[in-house]
């Protein structure tokens, strides 16, 4: 007579053990499954050797595998199957959020914000309308509930009045550090499609620092980013301003060449305009309100000349105000801004949005280079062989110098 193994062969007490668990698991399939109970019937035990310890019996315990009929085993198998599935969509339905209601009142977008107070295009018709209480900023990271470009829902007091009952999710978001508060931050504009970034080659002189900011804020918020200079009638050199925008153009970016006083590329910039909701961004006195004024004179804007002293420009735009276009879309006129704070981006994320610069970073010495002071660096080689824009370089270092490490 062969003698099995002992570790092949469950002693009595794992026996009990799995014997436990199954009545364990079918008792919790149960308790799921409403089904019809017959009468209970006297478990038999006729397939369990009385002694366990007997080796002949032993031997006979594989034979003794089908405890149960088949059909019954499958319909427990199917009880089970059905249980789980059960258990698993009573998890699924308890992890969906269930709709929230919608807010009531009419949709509208807004087109000015004040402190406490906002105006709202509902159905063409412009509406003043205060906050209802219950809307806070707190614990979102934001000093502002809304902002010119929020989807909102707007219901009626029983005056001309309006009350904002709700501020609809934000397909995207101009946003920039809270100049008093750091830790926080303030969102320009709302769920606009591109971002214009305005600047002049004359009174005031470009600032590619600012620009290069801009179209980094556009890219980091889901904005398509464009670059318009204007005032070309004071370019005495054109090719040379062409050539400065060269490595702009050179990564894709659109470059547009305008003059309010002449007229030259407006329209190009009015089809650009066209059927898209467009902020303007720039610094004060680049004229951002005159080229919009030239692409439809009837918005009534202000403008303002440039300061003689300081060749910068005076804040005549004092908040962002959304305008409906005649031919579809909306602009956002923005106040003229001296400094852009690119809050939540790190120094090591910096390189991403210089990709001429990023290109040449396996070519350094050191793999962790910064570009800025470091011996090897295929960059500032790159910069001195005319590679790399130096005004492109220059963003980078003065960004880089202003970012958290």
């Amino acid at each position: 007579m062969q003698y099995r193994s002992a570790a092949t062969v469950p002693t009595r007490e794992e026996r009990r053990w799995q014997h436990f668990e199954a009545n364990k698991q079918m008792h919790a399939v149960r308790k799921k499954i409403k089904r019809n109970r017959k009468d209970k019937r006297v478990r038999r035990k006729e397939w369990i050797p009385e002694n366990l310890d007997d080796l002949d019996a032993l031997d006979a315990l594989p034979q003794l595998e089908r405890v149960v009929p088949l059909g019954e085993r499958e319909r427990r198998e199917s009880m089970m199957s059905a249980a789980l599935a059960s258990l698993q969509e009573d998890r699924s339905c308890e992890d969906e959020t269930p709709p929230s209601p919608q807010p009531p009142g009419q949709s509208g977008v807004v087109v000015e914000v004040s402190s406490g107070l906002c105006r709202v295009d509902v159905n063409g018709r412009s509406q003043l309308c205060s906050l209802r209480g219950s809307l806070s900023a707190e614990d979102t990271g934001l000093t502002n509930v809304v902002a010119v470009g929020d989807d909102v829902m707007v219901s009626s007091n029983g005056t001309d009045r309006g009350v904002v009952e709700a501020v609809l999710p934000r397909r995207s978001a101009l946003v920039r550090p809270d100049v008093f508060r750091s830790h926080l931050s303030q969102v320009i504009v709302a769920n606009a499609e591109q971002l214009l970034v305005v600047a002049s080659w004359r009174e005031p002189a470009i600032w590619f620092e600012l620009v290069d900011r801009y179209l980094i804020a556009a890219q980091r918020n889901g904005l398509a980013p464009l670059i318009c200079v204007n005032k070309i009638d004071l370019v005495q050199d054109m090719a040379a301003c062409q050539r400065a925008l060269q490595p702009h153009r050179d990564l894709g970016f659109r470059v547009l060449f305008t003059s309010a006083l002449t007229g030259q590329g407006v329209d190009e910039l009015r089809d650009v305009l066209h059927g898209n909701t467009t902020v303007l961004a720039g610094l004060s006195g680049v004229g951002k309100s005159s080229l919009l004024t030239a692409v439809q004179p009837d918005l009534d804007l202000r403008t303002g000349r440039v300061s003689d002293q300081s060749n910068e420009g005076r804040h005549v735009t004092t908040q962002a105000t959304m305008l409906r276009l005649k031919g579809g879309g909306y602009v956002v006129d923005t106040p003229g801004i001296r400094e852009f704070g690119l809050g939540g981006l790190h120094q090591g994320e910096l390189v991403q949005y210089f990709p001429e610069i990023c290109a040449l970073q396996p070519q350094c010495r050191f793999s962790n280079c910064l570009h800025i002071h470091e011996p090897g660096c295929a960059v500032q080689m790159a910069v001195q062989d005319g590679a790399v824009a130096a005004t492109r370089y220059h963003s980078y270092v003065k960004i880089h110098s202003d970012l958290a490490s």
